[in-house]
């Protein structure tokens, strides 16, 4: 067995893509961020979105010639991407133990995984839990500068776009003081409050099913209690049971539990906002970043397992319009 583990392994192109990134990137560990992801589009990262205006209808019998009226207006938005790196390391000891619980705990045991052994495919598991995790804390929390002491200094995050813009006015459908609105309004109101008072252009995105409320646990345990003291037989097996997604008039109501970085930072701890999923972007490309790769090796002079992986990685809000945020700001 020990002479498995000190194998070196690494992921470059294609195996990169096709082992490590995409399951990372796919399926439910995308679908748990619950925001719009684009992987490998070409650097820089340049979203394109076209906003017709007008009506593009016509009497048939009008006269001839062309009749289009106003061309669609083109917007584009270009992604910021940075290029990090992502690091852990095991004491022999800890790296077997872990491993071997992974393997052992699998109900496929004896199914070929991605180079012929269990150990390589329990390894690159646990390497892909720590990077997702890492990633969905620094999609929220990044300060690329650390300034705002949140600890996560690769990439500027949601939190601190959205906190910015509503300063800066480019969110104007917003409110600084979330935690005075909770003392006016009870949650389910403040809810309808913000649904009523959306853009325009964010109503007309209701039906498509994707506009959905991004809260901190505060907010999100106090909609919960709401819902516990309600009366009925839906709310006593709720109770029974619990809740596997919470929701206000169909919109999902999606919970971002950032503690206990986010106590110790400058950023708010309460936050609502409410935007479409594919409004908020994140992007990550490991195929025209230089020198992006995962590599797992043993570093016999400290005995340990190291792991390490390269990419590129950035997110963004795609149309501040389509975007109500309540947020405290200091």
């Amino acid at each position: 067995m020990s002479s498995i583990i000190v194998n070196p392994k690494n992921y470059t192109g294609h195996e990169l893509d096709t082992i490590f990134f995409r399951p990372l990137l796919s399926g439910p560990s995308a679908e748990s961020l619950g925001i719009r992801i684009l992987y490998n589009m070409p650097m820089p990262t340049v979203v394109q979105i076209w906003d017709r205006q007008g009506n593009v209808l016509s009497p048939f019998d009008q006269a001839s010639g062309w009749n289009g009226g106003v061309k669609s207006t083109h917007y584009q938005k270009t992604i910021p991407m940075s290029r990090v790196k992502a690091e852990n390391a095991f004491s022999a000891s800890d790296y077997f133990s872990t491993i071997f619980e992974l393997i052992t705990n699998r109900s496929d045991v004896n199914m070929e995984d991605l180079s012929g052994t269990e150990l390589e495919a329990a390894e690159t598991e646990l390497f892909r839990r720590s990077i997702a995790d890492s990633i969905r804390m620094n999609l929220w929390l990044g300060d690329k500068g650390g300034a705002l002491n949140t600890g996560y200094t690769s990439f500027d995050g949601l939190l601190k776009i959205v906190q910015e813009r509503v300063v800066s006015g480019a969110i104007a459908n917003s409110m600084t003081d979330v935690s005075e609105q909770l003392t006016d309004y009870t949650i389910t109101e403040l809810f309808s409050k913000i649904v009523n008072e959306a853009s325009p252009r964010l109503k007309g995105m209701y039906d498509e099913g994707q506009v959905a409320f991004f809260v901190s646990p505060s907010i999100y345990n106090r909609y919960e209690a709401y819902l516990d003291n309600s009366f009925g037989a839906a709310a006593y097996q709720d109770t029974q049971d619990g809740r596997k997604q919470l929701m206000y008039h169909g919109f999902p109501v999606i919970p971002i539990n950032l503690e206990p970085a986010i106590g110790n930072s400058s950023l708010s701890n309460e936050f609502i906002i409410f935007t479409d999923r594919r409004n908020l972007v994140m992007a990550v490309n490991t195929a025209d970043s230089p020198g992006s790769e995962v590599r797992m090796w043993y570093n016999p002079d400290e005995m340990e397992n190291r792991q390490r992986a390269v990419f590129a990685i950035g997110c963004e809000i795609l149309d501040e319009e389509l975007v109500t945020a309540y947020i405290n700001v200091e």
